[in-house]
């Protein structure tokens, strides 16, 4: 049996790159960041971001700044969708140079490239608003989630 498309996008290693790109960005910020994956989806990629955002549960953090970067591999689509607090604390195209360097990877087909930068990249910018604080607790799974 061949792989479904969600496992071919990335291996196990590849996965466990990932969640520890995201273990390092979280480390000066208080902002969590989660990546989800999934095949396909029929709404457009920022409303689907929207609708996992809340499946996930991502709008309960204290501070209101969780970040889900959103994947539809057979659409060869994503979205990067940040919480209340975020929004209200950056400016409208805060996520641009992080959307660019995930897209550039994509056209070339470094997928995990493309996420672990983003990660790192979404995580400094993130801690310039959202600092991390002696007392925060990591909030959410840093476990890629898929459907």
């Amino acid at each position: 049996m061949a792989p479904s498309k969600i496992e071919a996008f990335l291996t196990a290693d590849e996965e466990q790159e990932i969640v520890e790109a995201i273990r390092q960005a979280e480390k000066e910020t208080s902002g969590e960041i989660r990546v989800h994956i999934e095949k396909s989806s029929n709404t457009a990629p920022l409303k689907r971001a929207a609708e996992v955002f809340h499946l996930l549960k991502m709008d309960n953090t204290k501070d209101e700044n969780g970040v889900l970067i959103y994947v539809a591999i057979k659409d060869k689509n994503f979205a990067i969708y940040g919480d209340k607090g975020i929004d209200k604390a950056v400016p409208d195209d805060f996520w641009n140079s992080t959307k660019d360097i995930i897209q550039g990877h994509f056209k070339n087909k470094r997928f995990k490239e493309g996420l672990v930068e983003g990660i790192l990249k979404a995580g400094k910018e993130l801690q310039e608003h959202f600092p991390w604080q002696h007392d925060d607790i990591n909030e959410l799974p840093d476990q890629i989630s898929k459907s």
